[in-house]
C-alpha cells in the first residue's frame, strides 16, 4: 500500500545531531559557494525575466539545455558544458525572432519540443547514468565541484559585468521596447544578449534545483520583489536576497535532516512568495502601475 509505505518513508526522516560538522565539510561549502553564485546570477535577471515576459523561455530553455545535458553523459564531456551548448544556442535561436512576445513564444515552443525529443533519446541511450540524469532534471547541488565553482564564478561575473553595461537601456527596451527603438536603442541586440546571460544563468540554476524547479530561483524571487516595490534596482536587490536566504537555509535544513536540498530551496522560495502575497493582499502590483519612472532606472 502507497499510505504505510509512504509513513514509512517520512518515520525514517531524523533530525542529524551533527548538522554542523556537515554544514563544513567541503561538499557543503562548494554547493554554498556555487548555490550562491546562481542566486546573485538569477536574482539580477529575474526582473527582466518577468517584464520581458520571458518566463515561458525561461522554462524553455531549462529544458533545451536537458538534451545537452544528456548528450554530455552519453560521449563523457562535463555536463556543465552541454547544458551551456544547448542553453546558449537555444537562447539565440529564441533571441532571433524578435520581441514579439506571440512570435518568440511560437519559436520557443516549436524548439522546446525538438530539444525534449532529443532529451529523451539521449537519455535512452545513456540509462546506465541513470542517477546523473535524475540529477539534471531535480538538481544535486551537493555534487558541485570546484572545477564547476570556477566555470559559475565566471559565469557571473559576465552576466554582472554586462548587466552593469546594459541594465539602464535594458530596462527602457524591457518595459516599453516601442519607444525604445524608436529613441534608437537597439532592443533586437538587447534582447539577444539578454537571453545568452539568460542561458548561462539556467546552465547554473539546473544543477542547483534542476531543470523542473528552475522557476524557485529565476522567477519567483524576482516575482516576490516586484510585489514590494516597481524600482528594478530593488528588485534586483531584493530577488538577490531572497535566493540567497532560500539557497542558504535550503543547504542548513538538507543538513538538518539529510533530504536533498532543491525541496528545501524551492519550499524557501514559495514561502517568501506567499508570506508577501498575503502582506500585500489584492492591491496593484507595482509593475502593474504605471511604468514612466522606469525609463529612467534609480
Amino acid at each position: 500500500m502507497a499510505g504505510p509505505a509512504a509513513m514509512s518513508a517520512l518515520a525514517a526522516v531524523e533530525f542529524q545531531s551533527n548538522w554542523l560538522e556537515v554544514l563544513q565539510s567541503p561538499f557543503m561549502r562548494n554547493a554554498l559557494i556555487g548555490g550562491s553564485l546562481v542566486a546573485i546570477a538569477a536574482g539580477l535577471l529575474g526582473y527582466f525575466v518577468i517584464t520581458r515576459q520571458n518566463a515561458f523561455a525561461a522554462h524553455a530553455l531549462a529544458h533545451i539545455g536537458f538534451p545537452g545535458a544528456t548528450g554530455a553523459i552519453l560521449v563523457g564531456a562535463p555536463v556543465t558544458l552541454g547544458l551551456a551548448v544547448f542553453c546558449v544556442a537555444g537562447g539565440l535561436l529564441i533571441g532571433l525572432f524578435g520581441r514579439r512576445v506571440a512570435d518568440r513564444e511560437m519559436a520557443t515552443g516549436t524548439i522546446l519540443a525538438l530539444a525534449t525529443a532529443l532529451g529523451v533519446l539521449f537519455a535512452s541511450l545513456a540509462s546506465a547514468n541513470a542517477s546523473t540524469t535524475t540529477s539534471v532534471l531535480f538538481g544535486n547541488l551537493l555534487a558541485i565541484s570546484r572545477q564547476q565553482l570556477v566555470v559559475y564564478a565566471a559565469f557571473t561575473a559576465l552576466v554582472v559585468l554586462t548587466l552593469a553595461v546594459l541594465a539602464r537601456p535594458l530596462v527602457f527596451a524591457s518595459v516599453d521596447p516601442d519607444v525604445a527603438e524608436a529613441r534608437g536603442v537597439p532592443v533586437r541586440a538587447l534582447g539577444i544578449a539578454f537571453v545568452v546571460l539568460l542561458a548561462l544563468t539556467i546552465t547554473m540554476a539546473v544543477q542547483v534545483v534542476g531543470t523542473l524547479l528552475l522557476f524557485a530561483l529565476v522567477v519567483t524571487p524576482a516575482a516576490t520583489a516586484l510585489r514590494l516595490t516597481p524600482r528594478p534596482l530593488r528588485v534586483a536587490g531584493l530577488a538577490v536576497a531572497i535566493a540567497l536566504v532560500a539557497v542558504w537555509g535550503g543547504l542548513v535544513l538538507s543538513a538538518m535532516v539529510d533530504l536533498p536540498p532543491s525541496f528545501f530551496i524551492v519550499a524557501l522560495a514559495v514561502l517568501a512568495w506567499l508570506v508577501v502575497l498575503g502582506v500585500t493582499g489584492r492591491r496593484p502590483r507595482p509593475a502593474e502601475r504605471p511604468l514612466a519612472d522606469a525609463h529612467h532606472p534609480h
